[in-house]
């Protein structure tokens, strides 16, 4: 028997369970759930940290007439008493909300319904119900037809499944959230509030036949919006101790995957890419990066760890907070990329509406999102906050510096002139745009390994370029004999660039060297020698050293045929750069 599958993009949980998928066994917050009662409980993490697969795997227990042999084998099962008790013993509603993303506020209402009516479609049963009335069983059906009191809808429907099974019921809403994100970004917030809050006030609080509820979500949004007609919710967010270990992967559940699968070798890789949240006490992997990096290891050749978690959800709000910051708050994202952290007051119960109010707001939106983690928590509320990874840190390299970086110069219309020099082949006008850019940096630009230099260069150059619609533009994509560091195409006129980022290293290598305790005392000191000669390099010889990496570039381009990337596109153009830099200078050719 071959081994099990990842379930990449798979949050069904008897789907999982069925179709030869690993699972790794969070049952055991059932338990927890039950013995830590709440009418209300809201769980606030990230994306891509299991909150869908929980919210099935609570339906399939929990729900009349479910498969029990899906649970054989599962921690839950150990608690007989408890399962003979609730498992397969309540009427269950669950809906997800992270489809609803309309432009308009009506566009997002209808497609609130549509989650609605399909909550509803699966009660067609109830029509035959001889403990329901005919006109409890059109009410039933309309709601599946989008159709009815789209504010009573969940209460209307719990009352029915009450009435027919004599049973409360249990309603799960999984990303509740979703709707008010993109309700601010698209300026109806005000519209969804009150509709979710009347939705929410109906089925959570003004119902009798309600036995408990959970919602998930990755903000926790202020009580004063949406929850002001509950009775204190129950508020699991990710400071919290109580259910720190049920979403994400352990330790030990990583160690135990990674050997089942035979990838024992690439732990190192893995916690130093994919651990380093804390939620609560708990310290964990994101399991979105874990599942992804089993499944490239086990199904191609390619061993270099891949940014996973960055690609799966928007940032929008994370870049309108970089675009905002002072030059203290710079500074800060500069120390946290260096690995030191930083003490900030948080605030968890924003309103998305009031989270833009006060630049300082950043610090508890990156921490919720999952940007930042805790290390140490303070009775004042504060936290020393950290970057909790390799994948994160290549985040705020190529992301959030680069929108620090742009905005100077979008500020100062610095843009168009980057855009007319790049577009034009002006070596020399770009480097001038590149090296103003570059004076106005974050201070990270001083410090660190060589890796993460020419990785935030690279985000560098990515960030401006991708501040124009009618750009194509792609990072470390295969082309011919190698990875391009940069691609751009722009859609109308077909022309097409390459690029290849070099750091030149001299005297930053040595002392990078030295931090890490790569060199013994003697080596230390004659390096260091070097180094302080070389500090005393002419301007002409660094420029010089600046000019010889720059055109490797440009010859990598080309023995490393990069060009045919381009052969389904047709360019008219293509224009190859080669770009060095080092510290606040750099070097830009072209051919």
């Amino acid at each position: 028997m071959g081994k099990l599958r990842m379930p990449i993009g798979v949050d069904d949980f008897a789907e999982i369970l069925t179709q030869g998928f690993y699972y790794v066994d969070k049952t055991g917050m059932i338990k927890e759930l039950l013995e830590n009662w709440g009418k209300v409980n809201l769980f606030t993490r990230p994306r891509r940290f299991g909150k869908s697969l929980n919210m099935s795997m609570l339906r399939y227990f929990f729900e009349i007439g479910t498969d029990r042999s899906l649970f054989d084998g599962l921690a839950i099962t150990k608690e007989t008493k408890l399962c003979g008790e609730y498992m397969g013993k309540y009427p269950v509603i669950s809906i997800s909300l992270k489809q609803v993303s309309g432009d308009s506020f009506e566009e997002a209402r209808q497609q609130l319904w549509s989650s609605i009516a399909e909550a509803a479609e699966q009660l067609d049963y109830l029509q035959k119900s001889k403990r329901l009335n005919n006109r409890d069983k059109k009410k039933i059906f309309d709601l599946s037809e989008g159709k009815g009191n789209q504010q009573e809808a969940l209460r209307l429907m719990s009352r029915m499944l009450n009435k027919h099974y004599g049973k409360k019921v249990m309603i799960l809403i999984d990303e509740y959230d979703a709707p008010l994100q993109k309700a601010y970004e698209n300026n109806y917030y005000d519209d969804m509030v009150t509709l979710i809050r009347q939705i929410f006030g109906y089925a959570l609080k003004s119902n009798d036949s309600l036995f408990f509820s959970i919602l998930t979500g990755c903000m926790r949004v202020s009580k004063e919006s949406i929850f002001s007609d509950l009775n204190n919710p129950k508020i699991h967010s990710i400071s919290d101790e109580r259910f720190d270990e049920w979403f994400g992967f352990t330790e030990d559940e990583t160690v135990r995957m990674l050997d089942y699968l035979g990838l024992d070798e690439h732990y190192e890789a893995t916690k130093e890419w994919y651990d380093g949240y804390r939620f609560g006490e708990q310290d964990v992997y994101c399991p979105w990066d874990v599942i992804n990096w089993c499944d490239q290891l086990l199904n191609t050749s390619d061993r270099i760890p891949q940014n996973f978690w960055v690609n799966s959800g928007a940032t929008d709000i994370i870049r309108q907070f970089a675009e905002q910051a002072d030059s203290v708050t710079r500074d800060q994202i500069g120390a946290l990329i260096e690995g030191r952290t930083v003490r900030r007051k948080l605030a968890q119960d924003l309103t998305y509406r009031d989270m833009m109010d006060r630049p300082e707001n950043i610090w508890s939106i990156l921490y919720t999102a999952g940007y930042l983690t805790h290390r140490v928590r303070y009775e004042d509320g504060s936290c020393d906050l950290c970057i909790p990874n390799r994948e994160v840190k290549n985040i705020f390299i190529t992301k959030v510096d680069s929108w620090f970086t742009a905005k100077v110069l979008e500020d100062e219309d610095g843009l168009d002139e980057f855009f007319a020099a790049f577009t034009s082949g002006n070596a020399e006008a770009l480097e001038d745009c590149l090296n103003y850019c570059l004076a106005e940096s974050v201070s990270y630009l001083d410090g660190g390994k060589y890796e993460d230099k020419e990785t935030f260069y690279h985000g560098l150059l990515l960030g401006m370029l991708s501040t124009r619609k009618g750009w194509e533009i792609r990072s470390e994509r295969e082309a011919g004999n190698g990875r391009a560091d940069i691609t751009a195409f722009h859609l109308r006129r077909k022309e097409a660039y390459i690029i290849e980022v070099k750091y030149s290293r001299d005297t930053e290598r040595l002392t990078a060297d030295v931090q890490e305790g790569k060199l013994t005392m003697d080596a230390q000191k004659e390096e260091l020698a070097v180094d302080a000669q070389e500090e005393k390099l002419a301007a002409d010889a660094q420029n010089e050293k600046l000019t010889m990496d720059a055109q490797e570039a440009i010859n990598q381009i080309n023995r490393l045929r990069y060009d045919p990337y381009f052969s389904g596109r047709s360019p008219k153009s293509i224009r190859h750069y080669g770009i060095a830099f080092r510290r606040k200078q750099c070097r830009v050719l072209t051919e």
